[in-house]
């Protein structure tokens, strides 16, 4: 059973993770830039490097389909540079996962596939997708939704260590990242985590710098660019989180209800 996985930041990967582990071939799409934080395990990056291993899973740039099935044949990941899908006519998965998190639907619709999830707010269980999986922190993390939608997003990300918005590193100012930390270094409050342009940004909090957007990259006035962790634990800096494993678990019992796996076995 292919599927294929829109988007490759860090939920995205979890997910192709999951579903690689389970037996599933899997290829993900990306954009040509990809913004993602939590670079190190986020199979995005392999758009920029060529490839980039995840918790044992290579993930592999490729330019074609046929090139997508070579790798899949040699346990890897196909990372295909293709926002708009013109793929998909040509490679017909059995499911499709929309994990860009834009909080908002694209253009994923259920004639894509036979089975059709959606990642978080924006798509809406029944009509536009087949499934949705919640990605807010708390309770429902990880439900899927079969009719209805996920928890609106509220701007406030999740609580980690005790802290919310102040782990977030965002752009003051539009312009081009240049480091001044590197994932997996500590930070402490009011020290420089990177520069947009000549602006420094500052630390809010101190702790382990989780995620930071690549350098050189070009980014928005108060764009997320980077998250500080307080825990200070620098594993979880290069493994996949609970969040996302949480949401990666929803996602594969998702395409095993819709798919009838679980009634054939």
């Amino acid at each position: 059973m292919l599927v294929l996985v829109r988007g490759a930041g860090d939920l995205a990967s979890a997910v192709c993770h999951r579903l690689m582990q389970s037996g599933f071939d899997v290829i993900a799409t990306e954009i040509e830039q990809p913004t993602m934080v939590r670079r190190t395990v986020s199979f995005a990056e392999a758009v920029y490097t060529g490839e980039w291993e995840v918790e044992g899973i290579k993930g592999v740039r490729i330019q074609t389909v046929d090139e997508a099935k070579d790798q899949i044949k040699r346990g890897n990941l196909p990372v295909l540079v293709d926002p708009g899908l013109k793929c998909l006519k040509e490679l017909s998965p059995e499911a499709v996962v929309d994990a860009i998190l834009a909080k908002k639907n694209l253009g994923t619709h259920r004639e894509m596939a036979a089975v059709v999830i959606g990642l978080g707010p924006g798509f809406y269980a029944g009509k536009d997708v087949h499934a949705v999986v919640e990605t807010m922190r708390g309770h429902y993390l990880g439900r899927v939704i079969y009719e209805g939608e996920a928890t609106p997003n509220t701007g406030v990300p999740g609580e980690v260590g005790g802290h919310s918005i102040k782990r977030l590193v965002k752009s003051p100012v539009p312009g081009i990242v240049k480091a001044n930390k590197k994932i997996g270094e500590m930070v402490s409050e009011g020290e420089t985590v990177c520069y947009v342009g000549d602006v420094p940004v500052i630390a809010q909090i101190s702790g382990v710098v989780r995620g930071l957007i690549k350098e050189g990259l070009i980014v928005k006035e108060n764009m997320k660019i980077g998250d500080i962790d307080p825990r200070c634990e620098k594993q979880h800096c290069f493994t996949i989180s609970d969040k996302a494993r949480a949401v990666a678990g929803g996602v594969l019992e998702a395409i095993l209800h819709l798919s009838g796996v679980i009634k054939k076995l």
